[in-house]
């Protein structure tokens, strides 16, 4: 199955998307408990979700009432609290990510780190609201299995009153966190395009398009935005019946000889947060047997330039190859933790499952739990990964019991 998340005609926010995803399946009661019952440490959070016409098209429309507990919060304290939620891992982690695209794009904005940001230009609960029900209903239709597809955004036209005065519409946080992404202005002047709802786009898309691709739609859904324009302000989510089994990316790669070792983690890091999918250092011989690396990078389509300005700006190299419209065949991946009892103390393992035609074919322990273990039970890592992988497989061969 192929979905496509179209923001094409009035852009997109968190509880737009949380109420396209409810009109296209998800259970709506769930999420609604999930939304009010991940906020209640944020500040007061109703969630009640309608079925409205939107200049004639029937849309359902996620209201959240909310109020914070203070005036803004930490990003470190926001993580913090969504890490004590009563979710599953999966859920958890993929929140985490989206606050961390906002977080990244208000340092870059400010020129500080990102444990100094505080969110102010949006309420901690009704940022949390969307941000988790949204991620509940991508996993409740299990959409982390298949293709999910982001055409291009509505970004509005304008300005906003902002804590820092008037500020010109997209926010800069938004364009930040948009950048790579096809975006045009318009078609009023008004913000479309929210942060929250730009950073859910762009974690839970796997691949962005100018155009609907070649499909056959099975089910239509339509999320509906807070206010009333002259036009039907909706968020549209596509599901097609076919399904496309593999993705297209650009490999990008160059030499290096002259770089130190911080220089190319630096490099590294800075690659992964501007969009890369993948960043490797090969280890090579050169020019006259000079020892090198060659710098791999996997790249969507529409990062690559991108990326490849990064390159040529931080390593000063005269020549970058791309490869592109390589096909890539993507294995469907499930994160299952476990418990595991060892020296009288009880562990979470979590592994890290690969299918493939719902076929096993790989299963690994994440390191960091396994690596925790032995170290305060003062055993060899390698003894702690083989109690995992008996733990495991003693569930794989009981049929996940």
């Amino acid at each position: 199955m192929t979905v496509i998340i179209d923001p094409q005609n009035a852009g997109i926010s968190g509880n737009m998307i949380v109420g396209a995803l409810v009109d296209l399946g998800a259970n709506g009661k769930k999420i609604k408990k999930v939304m009010e019952d991940s906020a209640k440490d944020f500040g007061y959070v109703e969630v009640n979700f309608n079925k409205i016409n939107k200049h004639g098209i029937k849309s359902t429309h996620c209201n959240v009432i909310s109020s914070d507990n203070k005036d803004s919060t930490s990003y470190i304290e926001l993580i913090e609290k969504i890490e004590n939620l009563s979710l599953n891992y999966e859920i958890i982690e993929m929140a985490k990510n989206v606050f961390e695209r906002i977080a990244l794009s208000e340092s870059k904005i400010h020129d500080k780190n990102i444990e100094e940001i505080h969110f102010h230009e949006v309420g901690s609960s009704d940022a949390v609201c969307d941000v988790i029900g949204s991620v509940y209903g991508y996993y409740d239709l299990n959409l982390d299995k298949e293709n999910v597809i982001g055409l291009p955004i509505a970004i509005g036209g304008g300005s906003v009153k902002s804590q820092h005065g008037n500020i010109p519409i997209p926010s800069p946080s938004t364009l930040e966190i948009l950048k790579g992404i096809t975006c045009f202005g318009g078609p009023i002047n008004k913000e479309l395009a929210t942060p929250t709802g730009s950073a859910i786009y762009r974690e839970i898309c796997d691949e962005f398009l100018d155009y609907i691709p070649m499909i056959k739609p099975s089910k239509i859904a339509y999320g509906a935005g807070d206010y009333e324009f002259d036009f039907p302000n909706v968020l549209r989510i596509i599901e097609s019946d076919s399904k496309l089994k593999r993705q297209k990316i650009n490999v990008i790669e160059t030499n290096l000889d002259h770089l130190s070792g911080e220089d190319i983690g630096y490099l590294f890091d800075n690659l992964l947060i501007e969009g890369a999918s993948d960043v490797s250092i090969i280890p090579t011989i050169m020019k006259k047997n000079r020892p090198g690396q060659i710098l791999k990078v996997i790249s969507t389509e529409e990062n690559t330039d991108h990326l490849v300005d990064i390159i040529f700006k931080e390593t000063g190299t005269l020549g970058i190859r791309v490869s592109e419209n390589t096909h890539r065949s993507v294995a469907s991946r499930e994160i299952i933790p476990l418990k595991v009892e060892i020296g009288g103390h009880v562990y979470k393992i979590k592994f890290k499952i690969g299918f493939n035609k719902n076929e096993i074919i790989s299963y690994k322990p994440e390191f960091e739990d396994i690596k925790m273990i032995a170290i305060s039970q003062d055993m060899a890592l390698s003894e702690v990964r083989n109690i995992a992988n008996m733990i495991i497989r003693d569930y794989i061969d009981n049929n996940g019991e």
